[in-house]
């Protein structure tokens, strides 16, 4: 804005250019960039002093913050309310950076003993909508369904994808199976030569997850023979935990056993013909929107993502536990600095000292590995505005939205109550989105600032902008924007709620994920050495 009359830029409000997320933050996050010599009027807010105006001392990217007043040497710099830094010595309208700010915060561990949080406000089940999905022989529903060819090793995936390719092209169509999805192979790297203990375990748990899933309707598993993950030793497994893979075909194939590559391949393209007709026996039928499983996970993060995509799906999460779904939320390493907030809301006192157990594991886990959970910021997060891992943890948890926590799981573990569930896993998104599909979920909400494209190979990720420009550029990998909110035309509920009415179109398949459109099918396994920040 420019006053022809003086020839000097005039003042603009605050809210025009930024976003002051709290009264009691002492920075405010740039929306779109700033120039240096913008005057800015910071109006009054009660406890934080009266109306002044700051003049910013350098540009400021989209993304990033400046400081409403002074911050002495020592005292926090905040957002969220909680402090992010501890200041180097900042003058009213600096530019946030490492230049003037430093990392430190206070390390909080404060849980009550008696610690109880309320239940939800649960709507009455007569009032939940529906959506259609699979019913299955243990009691879940499933959002699509899908033949797996399982590799149990990396020994096998080869053979897997071979199959799986195979069939997609001369066994399967739309027009004659249309209640199957396709067939995919999980190919992944793990298996042989992996540390005997918590590593096999892990294998043979996701593994096994995922032809216990809801999202699929046939099984074969494929090995080379002589793993430390091959099919008897994941029978075996599956056996002494009680799992059992009811009601859907399984098939299981050894490349040794079978004479080689290419017979093992004519095995598994014989039992995908086999299997086809029995899978596309399922029907979709209506069941309460309670059956869904929400994996809750951002990446490719910008310092809009805690302002708009993350808190619209937690307030679509909380619409799912409140409607008796279930949501779960993991990525360990971007709970640090921010533990505490999501340790209060545990149920009671014992899931809140497992929110603390969980991160102070992942912190030594890595420290085994001289590597630390400050590493997880990317190059792609700093730029974007987060500037350290608290800045991007008090952002990322709003994912959760405001339900109370029931539980905390182990990676690719089912939670054993209903409502909002955390999971220890990475932040690391080729194996944390298998992780929440291994502990049941049947869709997923992904957001993303810079723009992401992975998906999942058998259930639907729904991408979620956090800016305009981000969803306009990458319009046929993103689903929805949250980026509205930023430009001021709407609110974090209203996002949430369109959120929430498009999960329940895309688990009945009335539209599907961009990233199914373009055929993401991303799957790995985290196994906790080496460590994946």
């Amino acid at each position: 804005m420019t006053d022809v009359r003086q020839g000097v830029a005039a003042p603009v409000a605050l809210h025009e250019i930024a976003v002051h997320v709290a009264p009691s933050d002492n920075v405010a996050v740039v929306k779109y960039g700033a120039r240096a010599g913008t005057r800015v009027q910071v109006p009054e807010r009660p406890g934080t002093g009266p109306a002044h105006e700051v003049t910013l001392a350098e540009d400021v990217e989209g993304g990033h913050r400046f400081a409403l007043r002074d911050i002495p040497p020592g005292q926090h710099v905040r957002q969220y309310t909680h402090p992010v830094g501890t200041s180097l010595g900042i003058r009213a309208g600096d530019r946030i950076s490492h230049a003037v700010m430093n990392d430190e915060i206070p390390v909080i561990r404060d849980l009550p003993a008696d610690l109880r949080t309320p239940a939800p406000d649960y709507v009455p089940e007569a009032a939940r909508p529906c959506f259609l999905g699979y019913r299955r022989a243990d009691g879940r529903t499933g959002t699509r369904n899908w033949i797996a060819v399982i590799p149990t090793s990396m020994c096998a995936s080869h053979e897997a994808l071979q199959i799986a390719t195979g069939a997609e092209f001369t066994l399967w169509s739309a027009e004659e199976f249309p209640n199957v999805d396709g067939v995919v192979a999980l190919t992944h790297n793990k298996g042989c030569g992996t540390p005997e203990g918590a590593n096999v375990n892990t294998i043979l748990r996701t593994l096994a997850a995922y032809a216990q899933h809801p999202n699929v309707g046939g099984a074969i598993f494929m090995e080379l023979g002589c793993e430390k993950t091959g099919s008897s030793i994941l029978r075996d497994w599956m056996r002494e935990q009680g799992l059992e893979i009811l009601g859907k075909p399984v098939a299981w194939i050894g490349v040794q056993d079978s004479g080689g590559t290419k017979a093992a391949i004519r095995r598994g393209l014989d039992e995908v013909r086999r299997m086809l007709p029995l899978v596309n026996q399922a029907r979709r039928e209506e069941v309460s929107v309670s059956e869904l499983v929400l994996g809750l996970k951002c990446g490719a993060s910008d310092g809009f993502s805690g302002l708009t995509a993350n808190p619209a799906l937690g307030h679509a999460s909380d619409l799912l536990v409140r409607h008796g779904g279930t949501a779960i939320l993991t990525e360990v390493p971007e709970f640090c600095g921010a533990e505490h907030v999501l340790a209060l809301r545990a149920r009671d006192a014992e899931v809140g000292r497992s929110v603390y157990e969980m991160v102070d594991w992942f912190k030594s886990h890595a420290a085994r590995i001289g590597a630390n959970l400050g590493m997880n910021p990317s190059p792609g997060n700093i730029a974007g505005g987060l500037l350290n891992i608290t800045l991007k943890s008090l952002g990322a948890i709003a994912k959760a939205g405001t339900s109370r926590i029931e539980g905390v799981i182990g990676y690719a573990e089912r939670p054993a109550l209903r409502g909002l569930n955390l999971m220890q896993g990475p932040g690391y998104d080729q194996e944390s989105v298998p992780g929440l599909v291994a502990a049941g979920c049947n869709v997923v909400v992904f957001t993303t600032g810079r723009g992401s494209t992975m998906g999942n190979a058998i259930v639907p990720v729904v991408k979620l902008a956090t800016n305009t420009p981000v969803f306009e550029r990458m319009n046929q990998d993103l689903d929805l924007n949250a980026g509205t909110i930023l430009d001021g035309e709407e609110a974090v509920e209203q996002v949430g709620a369109r959120l929430f009415a498009h999960l329940r179109r895309v688990a009945s398949k009335e539209v599907v994920a961009r990233a199914e459109e373009t055929g993401h099918r991303e799957f790995q396994i985290w196994a906790p050495e080496p460590v994946s920040l």
